[in-house]
């Protein structure tokens, strides 16, 4: 146990639901701006234009000056099949086996998403329908610079392989080599059929527009930093992306019967990915919450990333006093958190309340990092209250959906009067007419 101290350990900031503001108060702690404008956005244009018109040349220059990645040829920064292959061989056993318990939960987990083509018959002989197909091509980022996220490529390219998707190219900003085995390891693993080592505005931007050496992809997934948020924003139309990604979030709903020992950990595993993450704490007990700031008075100096939790917590952090759960539940929709834990006796009570969250981990023993590694949902997840309309990517999010409409002789003449009507009423000619002659 390490024995070193924070000097400056977080008195996490507390609200109290009921109070003439909070509602107001609350907002202004998440403080999320889903807009980014200014130099980070003029930045990402001039990248985005370069690689556009310069191609390999673009990114290369980009690559040395952000990653200090220093090559001739953009396919010297290729990690071939046989590199990955031999990056999986070379794990230790006990690494290995834990990539491929998670790899083997998510592909069955995410096989009950995969959607069907489907149709049915009236009684005209008319069929109607939907076809479902896979996209062909898809990019996969996986961040890199706090830390290399093996994790993160097996959550992203499995769903897409299960999708039926042919190829799959991903990039991270990692070099090849012992560092970055395990990221390796996992897309040999997750069916990543090219892979570069690449990142930020110039790695979305050779996804989205083709280079010499990278093909143009039909959607860009995965999350990174405000530089490749920026970018996939810029890309979209171009071509499709999963959603926009903000900084790591957990809001965590306690009836005050769950070890805070057990919370405090919870939370500082969301503090510790960046200073920008914000764990949430939400219980109908003072005390309870008191116990918590007591656990993570206690505790954070054990933390080798005890700075970048203790940061997280002064700045972002956050303990609502509650009326009681289903104060909480309301309280929880406002945020709309990327991970909701429901630390409580019957969370299946509860979870009828919640209508806004990424993920939910249900009961006292569903940690979220159970989550963001092998518990099989996919940990890419809405962010910065986008959970309000956006969902856990997922084999959905790599399959098309095409219409069916296949009229018989008698569909078409009984639609063509309804048909022409309304085309009529909107001073289109040509529609009616279209119509009227299958008749």
């Amino acid at each position: 146990m390490m024995v070193s101290t924070v000097t400056d350990t977080p008195s996490i900031e507390r609200l109290v639901s009921g109070s003439g503001d909070f509602d107001v108060a609350l907002r202004g702690h998440l403080q999320r701006e889903m807009i980014v404008a200014g130099e980070v956005t003029q930045t990402v244009t001039d990248i985005l234009s370069r690689v556009r018109g310069e191609g390999d040349a673009a990114v290369l220059e980009y690559t040395k000056k952000f990653d200090g990645f220093d090559v001739d040829r953009l396919s010297e920064l290729r990690v071939t099949r046989e590199q990955m292959n031999a990056a999986l061989e070379s794990l230790e056993p006990s690494q290995r086996e834990a990539l491929e318990i998670a790899a083997s939960r998510i592909r069955s987990y995410h096989e009950k998403q995969k959607q069907e083509s489907w149709q049915y018959r009236e009684e005209d002989g008319s069929v109607l329908g939907q076809k479902i197909s896979p996209l062909q091509r898809v990019g996969v980022y996986a961040p890199g610079g706090k830390a290399n996220y093996p994790s993160s490529i097996l959550m992203l390219a499995i769903p897409a392989q299960v999708a039926g998707v042919e190829e799959i190219i991903a990039t991270v900003p990692t070099a090849y080599g012992e560092a970055g085995k395990l990221v390796f390891a996992a897309a040999a693993l997750a069916g990543v059929t090219e892979l570069y080592t690449i990142g930020g505005a110039q790695a979305i931007a050779a996804l989205a527009y083709g280079t010499e050496t990278i093909p143009k992809v039909d959607k860009i997934t995965g999350p990174g930093n405000i530089f490749v948020t920026v970018a996939k924003r810029l890309v979209f139309g171009e071509v499709g992306i999963d959603m926009i990604a903000g900084p790591s979030e957990l809001t965590i709903i306690c009836d005050g019967d769950t070890d805070p020992d057990w919370i405090a950990m919870d939370l500082f595993s969301q503090a510790e990915h960046d200073e920008q993450a914000q764990s949430i704490l939400i219980s109908p007990k003072q005390e309870f919450l008191d116990a918590v700031q007591a656990s993570v008075e206690r505790l954070l100096p054990e933390m080798e990333r005890r700075e970048i939790i203790a940061t997280s917590l002064r700045n972002r952090g956050l303990f609502v006093l509650a009326e009681d759960l289903d104060d909480a539940a309301r309280i929880s929709d406002l945020i709309a958190p990327e991970h909701l834990e429901l630390s409580v006796a019957d969370p299946e009570a509860l979870l009828p309340k919640i209508n806004h969250a990424g993920a939910i981990f249900m009961g006292r023993y569903s940690a979220e990092a159970l989550g963001d590694y092998c518990a099989g949902p996919s940990h890419v997840l809405p962010t910065s209250g986008t959970a309000r309309f956006f969902s856990a990517l997922g084999v959905y999010d790599f399959q098309k959906r095409s219409s069916i409409i296949h009229c018989s002789e008698e569909g078409a003449s009984r639609l063509a009067k309804s048909a022409a009507e309304l085309a009529k009423n909107e001073s289109l000619q040509a529609h009616a007419l279209s119509a009227e002659y299958r008749q």
